[in-house]
C-alpha cells in the first residue's frame, strides 16, 4: 500500500466486537505474537496491522477532531515478515499535536482543504512537523468532514422518511374509513354501477395522457417527471375529493384546465422558481404552445375577414368552444383584443428565434414598441445546443407612443419549440395567475407569438398571433378603437416593425450603397450616424411614455392643457445629453387626414418652415441622406437651416423618419456642427449631446370618426355616413430649461413648453387646412 494513503477495508468477524477498534491500546495489543497459534498470529500481524490498525487510527483521529497523529506516518513501516520471526514487532509511537499546531492546521483547512506540496512543506516547517504528518492530518480531517456531512444527510433523510410514513398511515386510515362526498356519512361499497365503470375508463385514459405529458416534460427539463399519485378505485376517488388528499394534491404540478378552475398553487414573486414551480411553468408553456399553433393554422370559423379593412378578426364564441383558457377566466372589467398577421421577412428562422429568445436583441429589434425588458429566470436553455425546448421567464413594458395610453407591464413565459426542419414557434403567456404579482395587473398576455418557416434565399414566412386582455378604463377614448381592433399592440404592428427592421439590417450589411445616399459619407461614418439616430429615437420614445425604465417626475407648477403631459428629470454626467433640467411635454390629437399625407408633410424639409420654429422661417437643405429601406420615408437625414441674415449662424438638424403598415415616426434634434463632422468621419457618437423632439403617427382605428365636443369618439351613427379616415398624432418636445441640475423648475418654463406644443399643433392644422 502506498505511503500516506488511508483506506477503510471492511473486516467482517463475529469474534471481534466493534467497540474494540476504538481503543488504540487494544489495536496495538492485537499485533503481539500469538504463541498458542502461529497461523493466527501471522494473520493478525498482517490483517490487523494493514487494515484494522489503519481503521482504528482514522476513527481515533475522528474522535479527536484530527488533532492526533502517529510519529511513524502511515503504519506501513512495520515489516510483516517479523511477525513470524524472532524479534517482536516494533510498537508505534503516537504524537499528540499541541493546541497551537491544531489551531494553525484548522485555520489552513478552512481556507484550503487540499493544500499542495509547497503549502504542506511550509506548514510543516512552521509547526515543526514532518510533511507526512501534515499530509496525514489533512487526509484525516477531510475524511472526518465527509463523515459529518453524511451523518447530517442521513438525519435529514430519516426525518423525511418518518414524515412520509406518517402521511402513508393517515392515507391508509382514510381508505379504511371512506366518507361519502354527498352526505358526509360512511361510504357503502356495493355493486359497481354503470357510471362507475365509465369513471374507471376515463381514469385510465387520463392516466395514459398524464404519462405522455410527463414523458414530454422530462425531455425539456432533462430529468424524469412523475405525475401525482392517481387513485385506482372509485373508493379512492371519493376519498380524494373529500379533502383527505388535499395536502398531497395541492403540491402537484397540474394546472387548471376548466373554465371555472383556479390555480392550485401560486408562486410568490419574491422568491426564485423551485423545481415544482418550473414544472408548473413547463405545463403552462406546453398548453400555450398547442393553442398558438392551432390559432396560427386554423382559418374560418375561428378567424373571420373584416369587411372594412380586410383584416382577420377572432370569433370569440368559436374560440371558447375550441380552447380551454389556460390562465383562467377573463377578469371583470377587462376587454379582449386579438389579431393575426402573415408576412415575409428578410431573415432566416434560426436568426429570428435567437433574436426573440435574447431579451436585449428583442428590445433592440422592436425598440419603438418595447420600453424595457429583462429575463428573470432561465428554466431551460434548450436541447442539443439549439433553442428547441428553451423556456424562460421574462418581464416587458410594451408601449404606444402616446401619453394617453399607459405602458403595459407584463410578466410572461417565453417558450421556443422546433416543430419540423426549418419550422419554429415561439409563444408567450402571462403567469399572473400562477405567480403572485406585487403590482395591480392591468394586462394579461394570452398565448401569443409567432410561427416561423424558412423560405428560399434567406427569407422566412412569419405567422404572428397576438391575444391579450386589458383594462380599457386606463385608455383614453381617442385610442380605444385602435386598441380594440388589435392595431395598437396587435400582430400587424409586430410584423410590420419586423419587416422594416430586417430590411434596414439587410441594406446596412450590403456592400452596395443605395443611389439616394450621399457617397461622401464613409461606411464607418454611416454606422456612426445610424447609431446616433437610434439613440435619438430611443430617447424620444422614453420622453413620450413614462415607463419604469426611464424615471421622470411630474411637476406641480404651471398651467397645462388637460391632454398635455409634462415631466421633468435631471441630466447629470450623461455625455449624450446637455447637463441641467430637462423638460418633456407630449400630447396626442386627432386629425382628419390620412396617416400617409400627414407623414409626408412633416418629413418634407421644404415645408418645415410651416410648423417648425427652429427653421428660422426659411427652407431647409438636406446635407446628408442614409437610406434604411426601400421606402423613401425610411431614412436618416442631416438638415441645415438657412441663415436669415449674415449675423445669424446656421444650424444642423439630425432627423430620422420611418414608416410601415402600422404607423410612422418623425424624430429630430439640433446637433453641434463640429460634433457631427466627427461622427460623419466615423468617430464615436456617444459624446454627441442632443435632446430629441418629434411626431408619432398611427391610424385612428376602425369605427372612429374623431372626437366630439364632450371628448368621446364618434361611432357609426347609422345614418349611412361614410368612413372618415383620420390619424392620431402625438407631438413631443424635450427642452433644456436650465443648465444647472440643482435649479428649480419655474412656472414660466412649464407654460412656455405648453405654449410651444399648442402652437405647433395649430400650425400643422392650419397648413393641412384642418378644422380647429
Amino acid at each position: 500500500m502506498p505511503t500516506g494513503v488511508f483506506s477503510q477495508p471492511r473486516l467482517v468477524s463475529s469474534s471481534i466486537p466493534k467497540n474494540m477498534f476504538n481503543s488504540p491500546g487494544l489495536s496495538l495489543a492485537l499485533q503481539q505474537p500469538n504463541i498458542d497459534n502461529q497461523g493466527d498470529e501471522t494473520r493478525l500481524g498482517e490483517n490487523f496491522e494493514g487494515n484494522i490498525g489503519r481503521r482504528s487510527r482514522e476513527e481515533e483521529h475522528e474522535s479527536r477532531s484530527g488533532s492526533d497523529n502517529m510519529d511513524g506516518g502511515s503504519g506501513d513501516d512495520h515489516d510483516p515478515t517479523t511477525a513470524a520471526g524472532d524479534k517482536p514487532p516494533r510498537k508505534k509511537r503516537y504524537h499528540r499535536h499541541t493546541p497551537q499546531q491544531i489551531q494553525e492546521l484548522e485555520a489552513l483547512f478552512k481556507e484550503c482543504p487540499h493544500p499542495d506540496e509547497k503549502q504542506r512543506l511550509e506548514l510543516s516547517k512552521r509547526l515543526c512537523l514532518e510533511t507526512r504528518q501534515v499530509k496525514f492530518w489533512f487526509q484525516n480531517r477531510r475524511t472526518q468532514m465527509k463523515t459529518q456531512l453524511e451523518r447530517h444527510e442521513n438525519s435529514l433523510l430519516r426525518q423525511e422518511n418518518d414524515k412520509l410514513r406518517a402521511e402513508n398511515m393517515s392515507i391508509r386510515d382514510a381508505m379504511r374509513n371512506p366518507i361519502c362526498t354527498n352526505c358526509g356519512g360512511p361510504a357503502i361499497i356495493g355493486d359497481m354501477s354503470l357510471e362507475e365503470q365509465h369513471l374507471r375508463i376515463e381514469n385510465a385514459r387520463l392516466k395514459d395522457e398524464l404519462d405522455r405529458v410527463c414523458a414530454l416534460a422530462g425531455k425539456f427539463l432533462g430529468r424524469p417527471i412523475t405525475g401525482p399519485p392517481l387513485p385506482n378505485s372509485s373508493l379512492e376517488l371519493g376519498v380524494g375529493t373529500n379533502g383527505t388528499f388535499g395536502t398531497t394534491m395541492a403540491t402537484t404540478t397540474t394546472l387548471p384546465l376548466g373554465h371555472d378552475a383556479l390555480p392550485t398553487m401560486v408562486v410568490p414573486s419574491n422568491r426564485p422558481a423551485t423545481t415544482l414551480d418550473r414544472s408548473m411553468f413547463l405545463e403552462l408553456a406546453l398548453a400555450a404552445m398547442d393553442e398558438l399553433v392551432k390559432m396560427a393554422q386554423t382559418d374560418e370559423p375561428l378567424w373571420i375577414k373584416n369587411i372594412e379593412g380586410g383584416r382577420e378578426m377572432l370569433n370569440h364564441d368559436e374560440y371558447l368552444r375550441t380552447f380551454t383558457p389556460c390562465i383562467g377566466l377573463k377578469p371583470n372589467g377587462f376587454v379582449t383584443e386579438a389579431s393575426r398577421e402573415t408576412g415575409v421577412v428578410i431573415i432566416n428562422s434560426l436568426a429570428l428565434v435567437e433574436t426573440l429568445m435574447d431579451s436585449n436583441r428583442w428590445a433592440e429589434m422592436f425598440h419603438c414598441m418595447i420600453a424595457g425588458t429583462s429575463t428573470t429566470d432561465v428554466i431551460s436553455n434548450g436541447m442539443g445546443g439549439t433553442r428547441n425546448g428553451a423556456l424562460q421567464l421574462m418581464n416587458a413594458e410594451l408601449q404606444i407612443l402616446s401619453p394617453l395610453v399607459p405602458v403595459r407591464e407584463v410578466s410572461f413565459l417565453r417558450f421556443c419549440k422546433q416543430h419540423a426542419e426549418g419550422v419554429w414557434a415561439v409563444v408567450d403567456v402571462s403567469i399572473d395567475t400562477i405567480k403572485e404579482s406585487t403590482t395591480f395587473v392591468t394586462c394579461r398576455r394570452l398565448p401569443s407569438g409567432c410561427v416561423v418557416q424558412d423560405m428560399p434565399n434567406g427569407y422566412s414566412k412569419v405567422i404572428c398571433v397576438e391575444h391579450a386582455e386589458y383594462d380599457e378604463s386606463q385608455v383614453h377614448q381617442l385610442y380605444r378603437p385602435l386598441l380594440s381592433s388589435g392595431m395598437g399592440f396587435g400582430a400587424q404592428r409586430w410584423v410590420a416593425t419586423l419587416q422594416r427592421q430586417c430590411e434596414c439590417l439587410a441594406i446596412l450589411m450590403s456592400s452596395t450603397v443605395p443611389t439616394r445616399d450621399h457617397t461622401a459619407i464613409t461606411a464607418s461614418g454611416r454606422r456612426s450616424m445610424l447609431k446616433l439616430a437610434q439613440r435619438m429615437t430611443d430617447n424620444f420614445c422614453a420622453g413620450v411614455c413614462a415607463s419604469t425604465v426611464h424615471k421622470w417626475n411630474k411637476p406641480n407648477a404651471g398651467n397645462v392643457d388637460e391632454d398635455v403631459r409634462v415631466m421633468t428629470r435631471k441630466s447629470i454626467d450623461d455625455p449624450g445629453e446637455p447637463p441641467g433640467i430637462v423638460l418633456s411635454a407630449a400630447t396626442s390629437v386627432w386629425l382628419p387626414v390620412s396617416p400617409q399625407r400627414l407623414f409626408d408633410f412633416l418629413r418634407d424639409e421644404r415645408l418645415r418652415s410651416e410648423w417648425d420654429i427652429l427653421s428660422n422661417g426659411g427652407p431647409m437643405q438636406e446635407m446628408a441622406h442614409i437610406a434604411k429601406g426601400q421606402d423613401h420615408g425610411n431614412c436618416v437625414s442631416l438638415l441645415r437651416a438657412s441663415a436669415m441674415n449674415a449675423n445669424q449662424s446656421s444650424m444642423l438638424i439630425l432627423q430620422e423618419t420611418c414608416i410601415d403598415a402600422a404607423g410612422s415616426l418623425v424624430v429630430y434634434a439640433p446637433v453641434d456642427i463640429p460634433a457631427m463632422h466627427v461622427v460623419m468621419n466615423g468617430g464615436d457618437s456617444a459624446y454627441v449631446a442632443l435632446l430629441p423632439s418629434g411626431f408619432a403617427i398611427v391610424p385612428d382605428g376602425p369605427g372612429s370618426h374623431g372626437p366630439i365636443s364632450n371628448g368621446h369618439v364618434n361611432g357609426n351613427t347609422g345614418g349611412g355616413s361614410s368612413r372618415v379616415g383620420g390619424s392620431l398624432l402625438t407631438v413631443a418636445f424635450q427642452i433644456l430649461v436650465n443648465s444647472l441640475p440643482t435649479a428649480k423648475l419655474t412656472v414660466e418654463s412649464v407654460e412656455t413648453v405648453n405654449n410651444l406644443i399648442s402652437c405647433t399643433v395649430q400650425k400643422i392644422k392650419a397648413a393641412l387646412q384642418c378644422e380647429s
